[in-house]
């Protein structure tokens, strides 16, 4: 008899859908496709032998270690060299504030897991970060979004949105996914202010702020917060739980990221990460740490940095050559992505498959906003093929877009 599986799964499976992203990836694995829809980094970048190197060492030395259970707060001293990493930003935190999940997706779902009940209110940027939606749908979030300007979430438009009453905010403030827009000083200080009045937590995901290849560097919003409490010493008891990774930094593969925030918060965030998974790999925590220690991370940003402003100048030029001059889109100082946004009348979900025709693809900005608006928009990575490929891929979007902007 077969069972009808679909009558057994709990009521939260209705909220889970499929990242688009991820479908996408599907069909663009052609290889004469050219694909800006994924969020890749660029593998040429990958510290290869630096990996071998610590895998060596560490079976070598550690091996009763690496290969065994470990603790679910992670490798202590990879959770005190992120600690000893953060003071560098003025965030003056311990190992205690620090969890390490498997990945930053991890790190979110945790967070549903901890705070959002169904209909809870969650507060976002729109666009926003489509794995933080795909987490929270899961459980039964509802959203308020705030609208984006170059500078970032509109604060002016965030306290109509906290009078709704919402359990936290969710920012990406440097090089955000999708939009590549970095929050300004200011509104950062304005978002801690407001945060702090109407007593709700912010969630800062920052996996790209060590990729600014122009422009200043800004302070976290974990850190603006800290100096608007005024804190000293090392007893973190911030408004913010801040989310980073070394996907973006080492290789996505190893799937280690990290959680800081206020022991209190990061001890429950443990217990919900016992359920999950009970640790992160030991072997992958270790590695990574051989890897990072002794400023070879530091070096190795560097390179990251030059690979990705020489991709992401690629694409602007191209975009400036053959792109409409109807499009108009960001111009971003760091990260992996940018968007643009097309005359209202062209849907970019309905010319996907024409530009997949002409074996070039994107992500349709609409998956990123929770609203129903993003129609007319799209999101374009520029970390992951080399100058060459950009080129020739947005010149082929590029006549997708005037044949359909210009036809009779």
């Amino acid at each position: 008899m077969e069972i009808p599986w679909e009558y057994r799964y709990a009521y939260r499976v209705k909220a889970m859908k499929s990242s688009f992203i991820r479908e996408i990836l599907k069909i663009t694995q052609k290889p004469d496709v050219i694909s800006f829809a994924g969020g890749l980094p660029a593998p040429t970048v990958f510290p290869v032998k630096e990996f071998q190197a610590a895998a060596s060492h560490v079976l070598a030395e550690s091996p009763e270690k690496a290969l065994q259970y470990g603790t679910t707060e992670g490798y202590l001293p990879l959770r005190e060299m992120i600690a000893e990493r953060s003071a560098r930003y003025g965030l003056n935190i311990g190992a205690a504030n620090v969890s390490i999940t498997s990945g930053s997706q991890q790190a979110l779902d945790l967070i549903g897991r901890l705070f959002i009940n169904r209909g809870d209110r969650v507060i976002v940027e729109t666009p926003s970060y489509l794995g933080a939606l795909q987490a929270w749908n899961a459980y039964g979030a509802d959203y308020i979004p705030v609208p984006m300007d170059n500078e970032g979430m509109i604060t002016s438009e965030l306290e109509k949105a906290l009078r709704k009453g919402a359990k936290f905010i969710y920012v990406l403030p440097n090089f955000q996914n999708p939009s590549g827009v970095t929050l300004s000083l200011k509104r950062r200080q304005e978002l801690v202010r407001l945060a702090d009045h109407y007593g709700t937590p912010i969630i800062e995901d920052d996996p790209y702020g060590q990729i600014r290849f122009e422009g200043e560097h800004l302070p976290p919003v974990a850190v603006v917060d800290s100096e608007y409490r005024e804190e000293n010493g090392n007893t973190y008891a911030g408004n913010v739980i801040y989310l980073s990774t070394f996907s973006k930094l080492l290789a996505p593969g190893i799937r280690i990221a990290w959680a800081i925030g206020d022991e209190k918060v990061i001890s429950k965030l443990v217990q919900a990460k016992q359920g999950a998974d009970l640790h992160t790999s030991s072997f992958n925590q270790m590695a990574v740490y051989e890897v990072s220690k002794n400023g070879f991370i530091d070096k190795h940003v560097e390179v990251i940095r030059a690979t990705y402003k020489e991709r992401r100048d690629a694409m602007l030029e191209a975009m400036e050559e053959f792109f409409p001059t109807e499009v108009s889109w960001t111009h971003p100082e760091g990260g992996m992505f940018l968007f643009a946004t097309l005359p209202e009348n062209l849907d970019t979900m309905a010319l996907f498959d024409k530009a997949v025709e002409k074996k070039v693809a994107y992500v349709p900005g609409e998956v990123f906003h929770t609203d129903g608006s993003g129609g007319n928009t799209m999101r374009l990575n520029f970390s992951f093929s080399n100058p060459d490929t950009i080129r020739e891929g947005i010149a082929r979007l590029g006549k997708m877009l005037k044949e359909e902007l210009y036809k009779k």
